[in-house]
């Protein structure tokens, strides 16, 4: 989902500032899917003020700076609804881990039980996180997206758990040897 489309979904929730748009993104539900800078977040949120479908109020706080308060307007609903009409693209698997274990061979087998173990210690504290989001959320979509994302981390780590030894089987290539 682009930047744009993002932004005007988080403010169809309610109106928010730039810095809790990017909070969301980073630490939130939404950090599980999607990818946003401070460098692209207040960007888009000038344009789409500019286009008019975003409204920016200004607020004043208390021995801190004046916030921005953005919400949605009108034609951004519009023009969410028809963003949100077409399919999504497929989802994208770039995955560090994975290229690694591509190349199982050329490393010894307890490398690559240290790799498919720190995995399933990452996949757990996502589980974690994201359980934590779910106790917190109310709402029916993003309970569904949180649940969503609970089972593929579970499925991924009952995955590496069962298969763990499946690259252990032969010993790492002898460095030199290109037979």
């Amino acid at each position: 989902m682009d930047i744009r489309t993002l932004c005007l979904g988080i403010l169809s929730l309610g109106d928010t500032t730039g810095y809790d748009i990017k909070k969301m993104v980073a630490e939130g539900a939404f950090s599980f899917f999607s990818e946003a800078s401070y460098g692209s977040i207040y960007p888009a949120l000038t344009k789409l003020t500019e286009e008019g479908l975003v409204n920016c109020r200004t607020e004043a706080q208390e021995s801190r700076p004046d916030r921005k308060v953005y919400s949605l307007t009108a034609e951004g609903r519009t023009t969410l609804e028809t963003a949100l009409a077409h399919s999504p693209k497929p989802d994208k698997n770039r995955s560090e881990f994975l290229a690694a274990l591509l190349f199982a061979e050329a490393v010894a087998p307890s490398r690559i039980d240290v790799l498919i173990s720190d995995r399933i210690t990452h996949h757990h504290k996502q589980i974690a996180l994201l359980q934590a989001l779910l106790e917190n959320e109310e709402g029916d979509a993003a309970r569904f997206v949180l649940q969503y994302g609970i089972t593929m981390q579970q499925a991924a780590t009952r995955f590496l758990e069962e298969n763990r030894f499946a690259l252990n089987t032969e010993a790492p290539a002898q460095a030199g040897s290109l037979e």
